[in-house]
């Protein structure tokens, strides 16, 4: 046990025994600190300062436990690329509790890379540096972004290697969610006919992340409903900023609808609907344009778990669960539709938004056009930024289209009647200026992994926390990569 005070405020411990295992991380050889987010610290009401010492460099990397944790692995299965595994869990990863934050909010608090567990399957339990620098970075982002997701409380180094395609530096990241329930989690007991355990996780999902469904005619008609309209909106934010999960399994789709496991993560540089950057996506099915109907998949999956609580009569619960997944993409749509008017600093709604929007995507991939700064600077054709005035003609290979499409698009901003200066203004404001491209991201992981040099990772989290401020032309965090800096590739770190 451990001096310093976490107020832990348990849940998912308490369901029955066959939801997780008990289980205490693996002390590791020599935590130390390398980076803690201290505005969550504030968020989950944690003492930073306390977590800043070498007590919390020992928490952080699970060799001293805090009082009132409960440190366990939970069980889930899940389609892996398709393919149906039947028991997965956390193969390294523990719960250590749950915190209610100052927001009123309760989080899961988890560490990640620490140790095997009985869902191991052979593996090390572990993860390498890489990866939780990797989620550390992207995780922020996104919340920056605006994007729900799971967040990094903390990265620590274990002075330990692990070995993958050799032996690499070992690290554990402190991951805080809004809870891990996947549709997985539901798949585990759907697949062993354990309807009772069904009806006591989804009344546990209800409480904790919907509780406006327990008042409805059909509680988990409208359970089902409200994950998969949240998982629509989540997608469409995924769109609106060219980034690609590159892992959708089943197992790891949240049920509260937050981005989770990043893993061969990445946001594209030159747009191109089908990119895949992940190592073992071999057929390409997370590819950009693939993920809203994979996720419509996933929502499938998890309708037929629900069909048992959702009416004893097969025909009926069929009928009731496929319309909610038909109304996926109607959903999907409405929020992509929204995503884009407000990239394009659209004020008010036309029935051709959404073809203005692929339209100028589809420019961009033949003109070859860099995603994140094409957007950016459609600013600069209203009201030139002096710290940076780029035209988006630039960034083109064929300027011409793009000229034209922008014809378009000014016609259609002269209709909405919004000033220049606040047409200009609310398009910096939702199409940022930095991402964490993966180049940098590459380039802040040799650094530390080769050099033990944290300074480029935490130069690039400052960076990305701030995405929507202007910098100055030519800055190394806009740049798209140059061709030597490319990165074709990422990886899971398992």
């Amino acid at each position: 046990m451990t001096a310093i005070s976490i107020p832990f405020a348990n849940s998912y411990a308490a369901l029955p025994d066959r939801f997780f295992v008990r289980q205490a991380p693996d002390p590791v050889r020599a935590p130390a600190l390398i980076r803690l987010n201290r505005p969550l610290c504030d968020l989950l009401g944690l003492d930073a300062d306390a977590l800043s010492s070498d007590e919390g460099a020992a928490i952080f990397a699970g060799n001293a436990v805090p009082e009132g944790a409960e440190p366990i692995a939970q069980a889930y299965a899940g389609h892996q690329f398709g393919g149906w595994v039947p028991q997965l869990g956390d193969g390294r990863a523990v719960l250590l509790g749950e915190v209610v934050g100052t927001d009123g909010l309760r989080r899961d608090v988890q560490l990640k890379g620490s140790g095997r567990t009985p869902f191991s399957r052979g593996g090390d339990g572990r993860a390498a540096l890489g990866p939780v620098l990797r989620e550390y970075v992207v995780s922020e982002a996104m919340h920056a972004l605006g994007v729900p997701t799971t967040r990094a409380l903390a990265a620590v180094t274990t002075g330990q290697d692990v070995i993958r395609e050799g032996y690499l530096p070992g690290a554990v990241l402190t991951r805080v969610a809004q809870s891990h329930v996947r549709v997985g989690t539901f798949q585990y007991f759907a697949a062993r006919r354990d309807e009772e355990a069904l009806r006591t996780l989804a009344d546990y999902v209800i409480d904790r992340h919907y509780p406006e469904a327990a008042r409805a005619d059909n509680p988990y008609t409208a359970l089902l409903a409200a994950v998969v309209a949240r998982q629509a909106g989540l997608v469409a934010k995924w769109f609106g900023l060219g980034f690609i999960h590159g892992v959708m399994n089943t197992d790891n789709t949240s049920v509260a609808g937050e981005t989770i496991d990043y893993g061969p993560c990445a946001f594209m540089d030159i747009y191109h609907p089908g990119t895949v950057f992940s190592s073992i996506d071999h057929g390409g099915r997370y590819a950009f344009a693939n993920q809203p109907s994979i996720l419509q998949w996933n929502l499938a999956q998890l309708a037929q778990c629900l069909m048992p609580l959702i009416a004893p009569d097969g025909d009926k619960a069929l009928a009731l669960a496929q319309a909610e997944v038909d109304a996926y993409p109607a959903a999907f749509e409405a929020a992509l539709i929204a995503e884009f008017r407000a990239k394009l600093g659209l004020a008010t709604a036309q029935d051709d938004d959404l073809s203005l929007a692929t339209d100028l995507l589809a420019c961009m991939a033949e003109g070859e056009a860099d995603f994140t700064n094409t957007f950016r600077y459609l600013a600069n054709r209203i009201e030139a930024d002096p710290a940076d005035d780029t035209d988006p003609a630039s960034l083109f290979n064929n300027p011409d289209a793009f000229e034209a499409w922008a014809a378009r698009w000014r016609a259609r901003l002269s209709e909405d009647g919004r000033a220049a200066d606040a047409c200009a203004a609310a398009l910096r404001d939702k199409n940022p200026a930095v991402i964490p491209r993966n180049h940098l991201v590459e380039a802040a992981i040799r650094a530390a992994e080769d050099n033990g040099d944290f300074a480029p990772f935490n130069a690039l989290v400052e960076e990305v926390l701030r995405p929507y401020a202007t910098r100055p032309a030519g800055s190394r965090y806009v740049r798209p990569p140059a061709p030597d800096e490319v990165v074709q590739q990422t990886f899971c770190g398992t």
